[in-house]
């Protein structure tokens, strides 16, 4: 997604939306001067301070009050949801059914923010404030570990268990921190590859991808690499195909790797013999989708909104959808993205949210989050119903990159971790480092973030 306009209808729940370097930046101080703070506090009276993975968890997640799942049905009264610019209406029209559906409680949707950024900034304001105007945040899947590590959001770990059988697993992750769950997955996202049926093969590994890929003019790949989110993303896709981490079961930096030697490496080579494009190294979502739409190119990389776009233009009909491909000896994995439901810490309609969403992951309703709104739903039949599959015909495609994908590295300091990542992967793509070179400093640069919390 291009982080500096509104969200196009369908762009908001990309898994890239979340943070530019300018606002990683900005943010990446302010977060590491009031985790210094608490640190600091937390020795002086003997704690154990860790980050992500290992020793306790921060005092303002373990005095997180929790919500209560029963309350929902005694719910009354008004509940306010907080957000991103409702591009795609998604949010506003929950809200509404939602409100017609119950009866007892009204709901609303405040829009707080033209851009992912701009939201994050004002939800983070109203958190730090104690502000009272909002019950629930819809956010974005990376914010979760900083949220809660903060004490800004109500333990949902009951809620979340009692909803858990209607939930994909892989989405259920991107709202757990310290072995409890701080928010209920709404929507969610995964990345697919859409290739020229007359040109290209379906993809089954990346190394045939790129093999294609090189063969003539017409087949090239088109991806995010551009120095920001999307760049990690894209990244990342691969390492865990190939079985890399960035961060171990215990939270340790495990990125200094031959997997990611070996992924750099490949990625380096797809630009210099052909297989991708150079013009890759300025795109985000948008300008590859643009290029692919050119015709003169076999693959894109891209997420599930641009099958409807796709269809409005001369190549309708002529592309396929496939899943992330797998890495040659290993198996496919992709990367989620998309939106949770969290409770404010300080929300005065507890109950009313709560009601709000058990109605947001009800079956029935994620059914609508399909059909009326082209998102990917967090509830596995929905893929398979006819209604959905009628108007959104890769789903059992979209399915299956939702299931096999991973969050991305749970941390508070996620931001910092994101840009020490794509900005050494762009540093090997565009030639001003070596894999060796920005394996290293990768490792240095996370290691120092992680140290920061």
């Amino acid at each position: 997604m291009d982080l500096n306009r509104p969200a196009s209808p369908l762009q908001e729940d990309t898994a890239t939306s979340q943070t530019s370097a300018h606002m990683t930046e900005l943010r990446a101080g302010s977060l590491r001067a009031r985790l210094v703070t608490v640190a600091a506090a937390a020795i002086a009276a003997g704690l154990l301070i860790s980050g992500c993975g290992g020793g306790a968890a921060p005092q303002g997640a373990e005095q997180a009050a929790a919500a209560d799942p029963a309350s929902g049905a005694n719910a009354s009264g008004s509940v306010n949801i907080c957000g991103v610019k409702d591009a795609s209406g998604i949010y506003k029209g929950t809200a509404e059914a939602f409100t017609k559906a119950n009866g007892k409680v009204t709901a609303k949707y405040t829009e707080i923010g033209a851009t992912t950024d701009e939201a994050r900034t004002q939800i983070v304001q109203r958190l730090e404030g104690k502000s009272t105007e909002c019950d629930i945040f819809l956010t974005d899947v990376i914010w979760t570990s900083e949220f809660a590590s903060q004490g800004w959001l109500l333990d949902q770990t009951k809620l979340v268990e009692a909803n858990k059988d209607r939930l994909i697993p892989s989405t259920v992750e991107t709202t757990k921190y310290q072995d409890k769950y701080w928010a209920s997955p709404f929507f969610t996202n995964a990345g697919l590859v859409y290739y020229q049926k007359d040109k290209v093969a379906k993809p089954e590994t990346w190394q045939q991808l790129y093999a294609e890929a090189a063969k003539a003019p017409g087949n090239g790949y088109v991806y995010q690499g551009k120095q920001y989110e999307g760049l990690t993303v894209n990244f990342l896709e691969m390492l865990y195909s190939a079985g890399g981490e960035v961060l171990d079961d215990k939270g340790e930096v495990a990125i200094d790797s031959p997997e990611t030697r070996e992924v750099l490496d490949f990625m380096s080579n797809g630009l210099k013999d052909g297989a991708a494009d150079r013009a890759v190294l300025t795109y985000n979502e948008d300008p590859a989708r643009l290029a692919y739409e050119s015709g003169d190119f076999g693959y894109q990389r891209n997420w599930p909104h641009v099958y409807r776009l796709l269809n409005a233009t001369s190549l309708a009909g002529s592309f396929g959808v496939a899943p992330l491909p797998a890495w040659e000896g290993g198996k496919a994995s992709g990367v989620l993205g998309g939106w949770n439901l969290a409770i404010s810490a300080h929300a005065t309609n507890q109950s009313g949210a709560v009601a709000f969403i058990d109605f947001a992951t009800t079956p029935e309703w994620q059914k609508h989050v399909a059909m009326d709104y082209s998102q990917a739903p967090v509830n596995e039949a929905a893929y398979s119903d006819a209604a959905v599959l009628q108007k959104m015909p890769f789903a059992t495609e979209l399915l299956a990159s939702v299931k096999g994908a991973k969050p991305r590295p749970i941390s508070p300091v996620y931001p910092q971790i994101s840009q020490a990542i794509y900005k050494n992967v762009y540093a090997v793509l565009s030639g001003t480092a070596s894999a060796e070179d920005a394996v290293k400093k990768m490792a240095e640069e996370i290691t120092t973030a992680k140290a920061s919390f």
